[in-house]
């Protein structure tokens, strides 16, 4: 099994080096895509909405995956790959004040606007209602993540470090939303 993996992961690598955008934008696609899956089963959904995944996986695909891979490019060119305290913690600052509240905002209105298709109206109230809890929960863990990132992943890899932890998060958001709703019931 291990050799499978092994190997797995040799092509990874190698897709990633030949085709770094493609690879990072698929892998966003895909790691959305489980994560979604694992969310709706979570929340109790008894058949998979296939269009719900699918338009999660496209925001991954066309836009998360994309951003990341030009976000850390940029960031590795302003600051010439440096990973001393000071560089890591101005570069994890920077993204949290502006990266941050743009990928919330827009998760928001993506996810408000395109997968459950509701009106303008209705989207713009819920995000002036919940953006700012968002906001300041996702400052409350995500300095932690980028720090990690920055500090110890190579560059290549800060896409799917962040995609695979981003996962996590969705699901874990998902079972504290459901638990919610079961205390209320």
């Amino acid at each position: 099994m291990s050799e499978i993996v092994d190997e797995a992961w040799r092509k990874y690598r190698i897709q990633l080096q030949s085709y770094p955008l493609r690879t990072k934008a698929i892998t966003a696609g895909v790691l959305i895509g489980v994560s979604d899956g694992i969310a709706q089963k979570i929340s109790g959904v008894k058949k998979l909405q296939l269009r719900r995944l699918f338009l999660m996986m496209l925001y991954g695909f066309a836009y998360s995956g994309p951003f990341g891979h030009f976000l850390h490019k940029l960031m590795d060119v302003i600051f010439k790959g440096k990973k001393d305290n000071r560089t890591v913690a101005t570069k994890v600052l920077l993204e949290q004040l502006t990266s941050s509240p743009w990928n919330n905002l827009f998760f928001m209105l993506y996810y408000g606007l395109v997968v459950e298709g509701r009106p303008w109206s209705l989207v713009r109230t819920k995000v002036r209602k919940d953006y700012p809890s968002v906001q300041f929960t996702a400052w409350k863990f995500w300095p932690i993540v980028g720090w990690v990132n920055y500090q110890y992943m190579p560059l290549q890899f800060r896409v799917l470090f962040h995609s695979f932890v981003a996962s996590c998060w969705a699901i874990f958001l998902n079972l504290k939303a459901r638990s919610v709703v079961i205390k209320q019931a």
